[in-house]
């Protein structure tokens, strides 16, 4: 994991050490694996931690028996003891001279944790039902760890986890609860003011390390933002507030500008550190700000964005608006606000172009197939609702990399891209997350080959990881390397689930192809972990965006016109983008040649034609259609509608 601060603390203090790698080569093969690469190891060994320890994290740090049977796990060690906890040298000791004096029992050891862990990753709670009243259970239970001070859920250190705030959201839309959408804006707004958003270059680093959102761990992953540029801008969809829109374009810039590859792929993430410090780059002094702005426009930075001669940071000052917004200092100083909010941009502007002067931190260049997945998913959302063409370009050149990089010959698809080379077999999330990806991209420029290749990926999806006899799917294929035991994942962490995310994909494939066989595996999908998600329904967000799907008033809205005559047609079709419909699905039925290809993969528009020769659409609930429409204010209260 290249950008884990405390895996660099391990590698230079024991790994670079001499004495510790003599020790090590004597008595054991040392293996480092890359937990993104590998996420397939790292899920069982890290399910290993945690039942020997009680606890998990990185580093994670394994001892095997040349079987692979782990008897020894743990976290970070130092190289040598300290403060009561054991060093790596005195474990390396240790273990060998146990292994020399007793290996059989090492083996004894080892097959009790495989027993133990196998039986951990494998309990899924089975026999539960769901229903709607599992979506209103969840919302009680988000309530109830809700931090109504300061945002967010529970207490430090906190995580973004906007697939929670997405389901919010839809439970908002579906119910019309006020608190649901109360709980959203505090936690959106309160991370955004936080110091764990990059005031300076834009992006969201992975968590705070305390309740209010202050102390960022500095690094900064794809996925999370991929997520948050989602989630940002829904909330848009759903207030119109343009703020949500704003920090959701900014992320945008971001990834666009520093996780970019030339080839139009997504890196997955880059370092806490920089020349040795955590957070180094990202923090300031009130003087290196004034330097660079001049004393008027640096002490006005320097107030609003909370820069202080002791500092917020160990001494140091990461900017952020905890205490204040830009309108209330915008009163407070008697400065008109759009005055305000220029000259902040221009100072902005020049602190980052003298940022962009330090050392950077490391980026991980790697590309991952899931990660990507869900940026493509991200850009192509906020394409049709913002209205912003280029991102759904962007989208589009990250896919066609993807599909032609990280393709197999034979359509397998791979899991990482670095350096000119496409390595691993692909995981469950992989195909989810792609599968996810390409959906929406097709629901933003309606190109009809990206809806192929999502039925074409999701199929073999089913196929390589689909378990017949009790459903699901597992986190690695058949045609792959056989670990210790073959888990599913049906949990969201940091990340939603594959399992959550396949299950939407497919109820949505289903509705717009008409395929029983696809609407008959979502049913399998849910069923399948239908004990786990009614146990503890918030920790399956993107399970429970499948169950408002499949439980509540999914629709289809059919626009049927000619490209060649745009002008009605893109303003209709804009009406509906731009609005929060978490469960319709927007299909484009042109005239023509172009027109028989969609009606041989979406059924449902057989008969959609445009009326008149002018632009017309159909919305259709509950496999019935409404009468066709050309009113475009019609159109505009679907959201109220649904």
């Amino acid at each position: 994991m290249s950008t884990c601060h405390w895996c660099h603390v391990m590698a230079h203090e024991s790994f670079e050490d001499q004495t510790v790698a003599d020790m090590l080569n004597k008595d054991f093969i040392s293996i480092k694996v890359d937990r993104e690469e590998r996420p397939d190891v790292d899920h069982i060994y890290m399910a290993v931690c945690q039942a020997m320890t009680g606890q998990g994290g990185w580093p994670l740090t394994v001892f095997l028996t040349p079987e692979k049977k782990p008897f020894f796990v743990g976290t970070y060690f130092p190289r040598s003891r300290k403060y009561n906890q054991a060093g790596l040298v005195e474990i390396v000791a240790q273990m060998a001279a146990k292994w020399k004096e007793d290996a059989e029992r090492i083996r004894e050891v080892g097959e009790q944790v495989i027993q133990e862990t196998t039986s951990r990753l494998l309990e899924h709670r089975t026999g539960g039902e769901v229903s709607e009243e599992t979506l209103h259970e969840a919302f009680r239970l988000y309530e109830s760890v809700f931090d109504p001070q300061h945002g967010g859920f529970g207490n430090s250190p906190k995580f973004p986890t906007s697939h929670n705030l997405s389901f919010l959201l839809r439970y908002h839309h579906k119910t019309g609860n006020e608190r649901a959408l109360e709980i959203v804006e505090k936690t959106l707004d309160a991370m955004h003011r936080g110091g764990m958003y990059d005031h300076i270059g834009f992006g969201f680093s992975r968590y705070s390390v305390d309740e209010k959102w202050l102390v960022p761990h500095f690094e900064k992953m794809l996925y999370d933002n991929a997520l948050l540029v989602m989630t940002y801008t829904e909330a848009y969809q759903v207030t119109g507030k343009e703020k949500y829109s704003e920090v959701a374009e900014q992320i945008i810039t971001y990834v666009l500008r520093d996780m970019t590859d030339e080839g139009g792929a997504f890196y997955s993430a880059e370092d806490a550190d920089s020349d040795g410090e955590e957070g180094k780059f990202y923090v300031w002094t009130p003087d290196e700000v004034e330097d660079i702005l001049g004393i008027e426009e640096g002490d006005l930075y320097s107030e609003l964005y909370d820069i202080t001669e002791s500092g917020n940071f160990e001494g140091h000052n990461i900017p952020n608006l905890i205490g204040t917004t830009m309108e209330s200092f915008a009163r407070r100083k008697q400065i008109p606000l759009d005055e305000l909010k220029q000259r902040i941009e221009a100072a902005r502007v020049k602190l980052f172009a003298h940022r962009e002067q330090r050392i950077h931190p490391g980026k991980d260049d790697k590309i991952l197939t899931a990660w990507n997945g869900l940026m493509i998913a991200a850009l192509s959302k906020a394409a049709r609702a913002l209205d912003k063409p280029a991102y759904a370009e962007a989208a589009a050149k990250a896919t066609e990399f993807i599909l032609r990089e990280l393709r197999r010959e034979d359509g397998r698809l791979l899991a990482r891209y670095r350096d000119g080379e496409a390595a691993f077999l692909g995981y469950v999330d992989d195909y989810a997350f792609l599968v996810w990806g390409l959906i929406e991209l097709y629901e933003t420029t309606f190109e009809l080959r990206y809806l192929r290749e999502a039925v074409q990926l999701n199929a073999e999806m089913l196929r390589l990881f689909g378990d017949e006899e009790k459903g699901g799917l597992f986190f690695y294929g058949s045609d792959a390397e056989q670990l210790l035991t073959r888990p599913k994942e049906i949990y969201d962490g940091a990340m939603p689930s594959g399992n959550g995310a396949a299950a939407l994909n497919l109820l949505r494939l289903s509705r717009l192809t008409y395929d029983a066989k696809l609407s008959q595996a979502a049913d399998v999908q849910l069923q399948a972990f239908a004990g786990a998600v009614a146990s503890y329904p918030p920790g399956h967000a993107l399970t429970l965006a499948a169950l408002d799907f499949a439980y509540g008033e999914a629709s289809e809205i059919v626009i049927a016109g000619d490209p060649a005559k745009p002008e009605t047609l893109m303003t209709m079709l804009r009406t509906v983008q731009r609005q929060y419909l978490p469960n319709a699905l927007l299909i484009l039925h042109p005239p023509g040649a172009a027109g028989e290809e969609v009606r041989k993969l979406i059924p449902l528009v057989q008969d959609k034609l445009p009326l008149g020769g002018q632009a017309t659409a159909y919305v259709c609930q509950n496999f019935a259609c409404q009468a066709p429409t050309q009113d475009l204010e019609e159109l505009e209260n679907l959201s109220s509608k649904h």
